[in-house]
């Protein structure tokens, strides 16, 4: 698409939540009366995500990469986000995408995808939902499986002047969440719907709790280092 032709404006992406504003949000009763995933209720997921900031921590290569980045010409200073905390891909990346960026001196502005209802749309617009981000998410679409999707999280990098750089979407390329997590939620054998749910559940949430989560949330980190080094060397992505 025409990036030139976005919707964020200067003065659009100053109205996003610093990550200190987004977790305090989290926990307003604003946040928790809205539909969640699937239109589920909500979570107070606020500790969780600065407990997992204040926990992380770059290592040196990291460190040194975006700092290199962003004192380059035209290099990476703004960073906007498109999240839901109900997402576990939000909950694993946010406070990364934070920390690189608090690491780096970029600006980062946190926008919340949806309004008050749970979007399901593969093509979201204001006029279905005009009390979300539906505009901004529309640009940021996720291709795949031969359709379109509202994956998240978004995170977009910008230069000082606002020039796209490079966006990074829902989970790092080492991460094969489709055939991990169906494994996990798979039925088996002797199993009622009911007891898959209920295992599958417990299972996805003791790997949001354990070392890969961390690993995938680090890879993530890499690959966004990497696809702005490239960006920046030669000019575009592959």
């Amino acid at each position: 698409m025409d990036r030139t032709k976005s919707v964020v404006t200067p003065q659009r992406f100053a109205t996003g939540m610093t990550f200190d504003q987004y977790v305090a949000y989290v926990a307003t009763p604003e946040n928790l009366k809205r539909e969640g995933s699937g239109g589920a209720a909500r979570r107070d997921w606020s500790a969780h995500l600065r407990a997992s900031y204040e926990a992380l921590r770059l290592d040196d290569a990291q460190t040194a990469a975006i700092e290199w980045l962003a004192g380059r010409p035209n290099g990476p200073a703004k960073v906007l986000v498109i999240a839901e905390e109900w997402s576990s891909d939000c909950r694993r990346d946010v406070p990364m995408l934070a920390r690189l960026a608090a690491t780096g001196g970029l600006e980062l502005r946190i926008f919340r995808r949806d309004g008050q209802k749970f979007s399901a749309s593969h093509h979201p617009t204001l006029a279905e939902a005009p009390d979300s981000n539906a505009d901004i998410m529309a640009e940021f679409l996720n291709s795949k499986n031969g359709q379109t999707w509202q994956s998240i999280p978004v995170a977009v990098f910008y230069t000082m002047n606002l020039e796209y750089l490079y966006h990074y979407t829902e989970y790092p390329a080492i991460y094969h969440k489709d055939r991990v997590v169906g494994q996990i939620r798979a039925a088996r054998a002797g199993e009622s719907k009911d007891d898959a749910r209920a295992r599958g559940d417990r299972e996805f949430m003791e790997l949001q709790q354990s070392p890969f989560f961390r690993v995938w949330s680090a890879a993530g980190a890499d690959e966004i280092l990497s696809a702005l080094h490239e960006r920046l060397l030669v000019g575009s992505l592959g």
